[in-house]
């Protein structure tokens, strides 16, 4: 939870208790990223009005790093602020004061409905797959050797597997390229990621050239 009032906070983490839920509260939203970084958790319940970040921003960068159900529990109840919350992945939105038992039906919802998807998606096999706790992706569950600029751009390829994505986009997310960098230097290292994960680099099946616009990468 990212909660910056400690008194709701605490509340909270009392009450979800009784129903075997367990809280780690983050007070200000740069505490609670790093949270999400060091640590699994099955949810985040999010309040808006934070100090330095607000909580619209921080569900935008949330969501564009984890697919983690977001439950937006706040006292701003306007709908342009649950409008442009539940278009940046926000799954639900609590307006406050609100009873805390309806808080649980949500979460236990949210919970529920989350495993039904990763169990769906674990069914159907992929081709590609990324183990982040050793750094590392597998193809067809065997390690690619990758320098740190190709992991993080096949990691990236992966999470938007089957849509196309431009240099302009790997420029912006992805953390190891600089955003100076030319398209030509991205070309290179996809060429050599090519290299490591196609039979025919010069006649790629898994990351496909899309002209005029980038990239796709086929993970089935």
């Amino acid at each position: 939870m990212i909660e910056d009032d400690r008194e709701i906070a605490e509340l909270l983490e009392e009450y979800l208790f009784q129903y075997d839920i367990k809280i780690t509260n983050f007070e200000t939203p740069e505490l609670g990223m790093s949270g999400l970084r060091l640590q699994k958790y099955d949810l985040v319940i999010l309040d808006l009005s934070l100090p330095e970040i607000d909580g619209i921003e921080v569900c935008k960068l949330i969501r564009e790093k984890s697919n983690i159900p977001i439950i937006i529990s706040s006292a701003r109840g306007a709908i342009g602020d649950k409008t442009q919350c539940f278009e940046l992945g926000a799954d639900d939105y609590l307006p406050k004061p609100y009873d805390s038992q309806e808080l649980v039906l949500r979460i236990h919802s949210l919970l529920r409905r989350n495993k039904i998807i990763e169990e769906k998606a674990q069914s159907t096999k992929k081709i590609f797959e990324i183990n982040e706790s050793k750094y590392e992706i597998l193809k067809n569950n065997q390690p690619i050797e990758l320098t740190n600029g190709e992991y993080n751009i096949l990691k990236y390829f992966i999470k938007k597997a089957g849509y196309a994505v431009s240099r302009e986009e790997l420029l912006l997310n992805v953390e190891s390229i600089k955003y100076e960098s030319s398209y030509k230097s991205i070309d290179v290292l996809i060429g050599r990621i090519r290299s490591k994960i196609e039979k025919n680099p010069k006649q790629p099946q898994y990351i496909v050239s899309i002209r005029g616009i980038g990239y796709k990468l086929i993970n089935e």
